[in-house]
């Protein structure tokens, strides 16, 4: 197993170098992978301007959609350690996940072909995700990016006021742009808050969901690009998906949600050879051993309550399927 070093310096070589290449790592930082981005035996992967493969028009259909969450009591019991922690002042904001059962007709490239997202990733006889959310983007030497926190069903009345009203959502938003704008700075500078809480609309296979996101930009040094490595460790893990402050709350998930994220929310990097596109791997579904493995979660404060949260949790569970 080669070591973060190892691989920083892998990607600063092929940066400096101008040469693409795709790279993957998992949520623990365990299983870097730099591949080929034209490697289809390994991988597909599409983002908002680029892909591997050629489109196909599957001709499946979703016709079952059945899942198996963890127990309320079992995530009750989870919340109420974080709440400790946070009472404690260990944490202020903890990204809480769990693992779903799915059952489905489907397979794992089906979804992939047929979901609609800006960002698609098959690792084959792996995982497929579909995320909307953004990790960096670097066009140029300025550095973006796209912290996604506030998710409420589009059909609910009033849902646009309700979310943005919602202070929770509120103070959980602010805390991830802080701590994003934070991770910008090591790296860049000139970092600023372009866009500030804006809605996006997202079409599932169950109901439309509103998501709330922000824009922070930054500028990189003119020759970033021999750094590349560097830039995309420093920010590792994504703020979105660990919480605040960083290194002590990723301590408490790693104790509290008893079970291995993999590379679900990880990272999803693609460089071109002068700029880089990436996402957070999130709306995730794995196969471990045959078994189909949704794995979704939200962000924890001091305002949370359990069945709010766990609501959240399963209205993640979708497929981007219209």
């Amino acid at each position: 197993m080669e070591k973060p070093q190892q691989i920083i310096e892998k990607l600063n070589s092929l940066g400096a170098k101008e040469e693409p290449f795709i790279f993957l790592v998992d949520f623990e930082g365990v299983n870097p992978q730099i591949l080929k981005p034209n490697d289809t035996d390994k991988i597909l992967w599409q983002t908002r301007s680029s892909s591997n493969f050629e489109s196909i028009k599957s001709k499946a259909t979703i016709s079952k959609w059945e899942i198996t969450p963890v127990e309320f009591q079992q995530y009750k019991k989870e919340f109420n350690t974080i709440q400790s922690h946070i009472h404690n002042g260990d944490t202020y904001l903890l990204n809480f996940t769990q693992p779903t059962k799915i059952k489905t007709n489907l397979e794992l490239e089906d979804i992939f072909h047929l979901s609609s997202a800006s960002y698609k990733i098959l690792l084959k006889k792996s995982f497929a995700c579909f995320s909307p959310e953004t990790f960096v983007k670097i066009i140029d030497g300025k550095i973006s990016s796209y912290p996604m926190k506030g998710t409420i069903d589009a059909e609910t009345e009033n849902a646009e006021e309700k979310l943005l009203a919602d202070t929770k959502e509120l103070a959980e938003h602010n805390t991830i742009v802080d701590l994003i704008r934070n991770d910008l700075s090591l790296v860049a500078e000139n970092v600023q808050v372009e866009k500030f809480r804006y809605l996006e609309r997202i079409k599932t296979n169950r109901s439309d969901l509103l998501q709330v996101s922000s824009k922070i930009t930054g500028d990189l040094p003119s020759d970033y690009a021999r750094n590349i490595g560097n830039i995309i460790y420093t920010m590792l893990p994504a703020g979105s998906i660990s919480g605040a402050p960083k290194k002590k709350t990723v301590e408490i998930i790693q104790k509290t949600e008893k079970y291995t994220r993999g590379f679900y929310t990880g990272i999803f990097c693609y460089f071109d050879g002068k700029n880089l596109d990436s996402c957070v791997l999130i709306r995730y579904i794995e196969n471990k051993n045959g078994e189909l493995i949704y794995k979704s979660g939200g962000g924890i404060t001091f305002k949370s309550e359990a069945e709010n949260e766990y609501d959240e949790m399963l209205k993640k569970v979708y497929v981007p399927i219209i």
